[in-house]
């Protein structure tokens, strides 16, 4: 019954995300609607099992995502566009976890705590929306010479980083049972000692991958199987020792990055040719878990509040970014940019529910609404608007027809 579950996961994705994609729309909502359609709600057709397994398999595609940013995150990059890039790794997100706070609140009923960590799942940026699109603005020399690609893919990837060790002290903070500033005093405390472990096991592979020869392909099992061990300590020591295993293994793809860069960007286009089928999981495994009953209920105020939260992240781009650099138009694409949602949300957006928090249903189905209209939303306005608002590309040969989503 598993093998086939896999086959239907596999076949049936891919169909729907060619039909969406075909249509205009982002492949990953063809992926969450397959999903739906072969979960316990509407088909029954995954088997027991693989629906157990779900988190583990979801967390396995998280992890991929950070080695995937850690080996692509040039930190020179943060550093040549200054302030900008550094407030947009933490406020645009700040603004909406706050909104979401509040609406949560008044309009689902969440407690405080399941408001925030609700916020938490909505406030990352999607790298599989806006990476590709940044790669083609540089490629096509639109908006670099104020760097602004740059600025959007090095803050936008720290966001994400941010987001998630935010929504593991949240969740932390539930388990508990209550909001602990203990939980808030740990938090810096996770974040270094978890930068610092990346940082020294990264400097060993690199001295370990010149000294020893290997494919490429151990290389990468080498290093998710570490990711995986680290996320593991996380897991079961995280209680005694504040750590971020997450953080470790964002920290450890940048400095195999700024140490042994022509390794990783070998190591990066394999991540990338597994985030293939990882990434089929991931979606369709969220549809999946979606229990479609519940969208009745919450459906319009989900849609307030998801678009409530974006005015506040709009207006934490906007302030992160006004520096006399940019202009308003230029300060509005960057806005636009921050709008998609997608990897994260589905990758810790059914987190709660599996650990049986309160309201977890309520946040995996705002998590997929946020998807759903988000995504489109973000890519489209991105995609009709950068010539007007960044100015013709200087290279206009290599211009394509633009993807909604590889």
């Amino acid at each position: 019954m598993m093998f086939l579950t896999l086959s239907l996961m596999i076949v049936i994705g891919f169909a729907l995300s060619e039909i969406f994609h075909r249509l205009r729309l982002p492949r990953v909502a063809g992926m969450i609607f397959a999903g739906i359609l072969l979960g316990p709600y509407v088909f029954n057709l995954i088997a027991p099992e693989v629906l157990t397994i779900s988190l583990d398999l979801r967390q396995i595609a998280l992890v991929i995502i950070l080695l995937r940013a850690g080996l692509s995150l040039d930190l020179n990059d943060l550093k040549k566009v200054g302030r900008p890039a550094i407030l947009l790794s933490f406020l645009p997100a700040s603004f909406e976890i706050i909104g979401v706070i509040i609406f949560g609140q008044i309009l689902l009923g969440l407690t405080l705590l399941e408001s925030a960590i609700l916020g938490s799942i909505l406030a990352a940026v999607s790298p599989a929306i806006v990476v590709p699109r940044m790669l083609k603005l540089m490629e096509m020399k639109q908006g670099t010479k104020k760097s602004i690609p740059q600025m959007i893919m090095a803050g936008a990837s720290v966001d994400d980083i941010y987001v998630i060790v935010l929504f593991t002290s949240f969740i932390k903070m539930a388990q508990e049972g209550r909001f602990t500033y203990d939980a808030l005093i740990r938090l810096p405390l996770a974040i270094l000692l978890g930068i610092g472990v990346g940082l020294a096991f990264g400097f060993l592979f690199v001295m370990f991958f010149k000294r020893f020869h290997m494919r490429d392909t151990t290389k990468v099992l080498l290093l998710l199987s570490f990711s995986l061990f680290f996320v593991t300590i996380e897991h079961e020591f995280g209680h005694i020792i504040p750590y971020s295993g997450l953080l470790s293994i964002l920290a450890m793809g940048i400095m195999i990055l700024s140490k042994y860069q022509i390794l990783a960007d070998r190591l990066v286009k394999k991540y990338e040719k597994i985030w293939v089928f990882a990434e089929m999981l991931l979606f369709v495994l969220v549809g999946a878990a979606v229990d479609i009953t519940m969208i009745p209920y919450v459906f319009l105020w989900s849609i307030v509040l998801i678009f409530g939260a974006l005015v506040f992240r709009s207006v934490g781009v906007l302030i992160a970014t006004s520096h006399r650099s940019l202009n308003w138009k230029e300060r509005i694409y960057v806005v636009e940019a921050y709008i998609p949602k997608a990897t994260v949300q589905a990758s810790i957006g059914s987190i709660p529910l599996a650990l049986g928090i309160s309201n977890g249903n309520t946040m995996l189905t705002v998590a997929v609404l946020a998807i759903l209209i988000t995504a489109p939303l973000g890519a489209f306005l991105m995609d009709i608007s950068k010539n007007r608002l960044l100015g013709l590309p200087e290279n206009p040969i290599i211009i394509q027809e633009p993807v909604i989503l590889e």
